[in-house]
């Protein structure tokens, strides 16, 4: 009987549990499609905008006429500094995404020969820079589950004036791209000093030549900030939707596997149950035996 009542105790217990898995799944995928609509529907605007970069540097040949940069953040510098700003999830219940990440960010900073800052966008990440005792620049934690353009605008400004400052030679931003629900990859972007892609556009588009009002280089000095910006809400387009994807992707292995224990449980409560029927049975009859025998 007490091996029963655990069984049955067991089995109440993982039931509990699938149906907070499972309502934890319902709500990442109602929140997983919304960020991945978001994620992509924002690609063709960053890529065409890192085209449209390309352009105009190739155009303005990325200097003045004295040779130096046409703009601080086009500053190529020879130092030892580097910042890098990680974006992971806030929340844990997202399988191994956050420890790809982590790792992924202690072997950037085991590569760079250089003394590294770090901010932190998202709890995860922030908790692991402070266990490894990282200088932290920053930390933001609310962005939220669908960031907007100015949510990350703190972000940016803290990138430009530290580097228009001289604080940092390099800057650098981690984030998890979303390939499919299945599937994110940490990527490693250099921010700034900005180097223009040459290339064309990776996800479509044609090549177009344009002409520039008031002329190029005006344009490009007007463009740069906006790319930072850009940049960096891409990738927390990208964070947002792989954050809410890994989550959706754990919590439904996890309420199949307890699916899969409670149906194993139940097969083993079963025998149990025909085990004591049996070993009832067996003392019924022994018992009217030994009756008749008398």
């Amino acid at each position: 009987m007490a091996q029963i009542r655990e069984l049955r105790q067991r089995i109440r217990s993982v039931q509990n549990v699938a149906k907070i898995t499972n309502a934890l799944q319902l709500v990442s995928a109602s929140k997983m499609r919304r960020a991945q609509q978001r994620a992509t529907q924002a690609r063709p605007y960053a890529d065409r905008m890192r085209y449209v970069l390309g352009n105009l540097a190739a155009q303005t040949g990325g200097g003045g006429d004295d040779g130096a940069a046409i703009h601080p953040l086009l500053e190529q510098r020879e130092g030892n500094r580097t910042m890098l700003i990680a974006f992971t999830p806030n929340r844990g219940l997202c399988g191994s995404l956050p420890g790809n990440l982590n790792r992924r960010a202690a072997s950037f900073v085991l590569e760079e020969s250089t003394a590294i800052s770090v901010v932190a966008v998202g709890r995860k990440g922030r908790d692991f820079f402070l266990r490894t005792s990282m200088r932290l620049v920053a930390e933001f934690i609310e962005l939220g589950d669908y960031p907007e353009l100015a949510d990350v605008l703190g972000i940016s400004r803290v990138a430009v004036d530290e580097f228009t400052a001289g604080n940092v030679d390099r800057v650098f931003v981690l984030y998890p791209e979303f390939i499919n629900t299945v599937t994110q990859r940490p990527a490693v972007l250099q921010l700034l000093p900005i180097t223009p892609p040459t290339e064309q556009p990776a996800r479509g588009g044609s090549q177009v030549e344009y002409i520039y009002e008031p002329d190029p280089g005006r344009v490009l000095e007007e463009l740069l900030p906006r790319y930072v910006d850009m940049i960096l809400y891409d990738a927390a387009l990208e964070a947002a939707a792989s954050e809410h994807s890994a989550r959706f992707v754990s919590m439904k292995n996890a309420t199949d596997a307890a699916g899969e224990m409670i149906d194993s449980l139940r097969l083993t409560l079963n025998k149990a149950r025909q085990e004591q029927i049996t070993r009832e049975l067996l003392d019924i009859i022994g018992g009217v035996a030994a009756i008749e025998g008398k």
